[in-house]
């Protein structure tokens, strides 16, 4: 007996990059205006919430590969948006933070950020939306066990 693919319609693959570009173009959007990547979003995101972090800490919570997160970072310094320093308890360690300058881009995209995520969420139903996070991260984490986040 053979078994056939799912029709593209219900693939997970498929589903998951239609779902991620309905919910990335108004971000993308946002983020041309700030005339910064989704990337470089994603590592201020990861900075301006969990503090001065070592480089492949960033690369996992932006899920971003660590080569790729090499010159991110260095467009970030460039343009003053983080700062890098050596660990003083390992000098063979780098430590990178969020720059004033870098959490001022969040904040002041902050409002937007935040009704971009209010209107998925209206168009799924509250309840509805948070089950989807559970799903996602469940599929995402490596022990099967969904990672809940607490809204603050």
């Amino acid at each position: 007996m053979t078994r056939k693919l799912p029709l593209t319609a219900r693939s997970l693959p498929i589903a998951l990059l239609r779902a991620r570009e309905e919910v990335m173009g108004p971000i993308r959007a946002m983020l041309a205006d700030v005339g910064i990547t989704e990337q470089q979003w994603r590592v201020l995101r990861v900075l301006d919430e969990g503090g001065a972090m070592e480089p492949t800490r960033i690369a996992e919570e932006a899920c971003l590969l660590l080569p790729s997160l090499t010159r991110i970072l260095q467009k970030l310094e460039e343009r003053g948006l983080i700062a890098r320093h050596r660990d003083p308890g390992d000098k063979r360690k780098q430590i990178v933070e969020i720059a004033p300058t870098g959490a001022e881009v969040i904040a002041r995209n902050l409002g937007t950020s935040v009704a971009l995520n209010d209107a998925v969420r209206d168009r799924l139903g509250a309840e509805r939306y948070e089950t989807l996070l559970d799903l996602l991260n469940e599929l995402a984490s490596k022990d099967g066990v969904a990672a809940r986040a607490q809204d603050v």
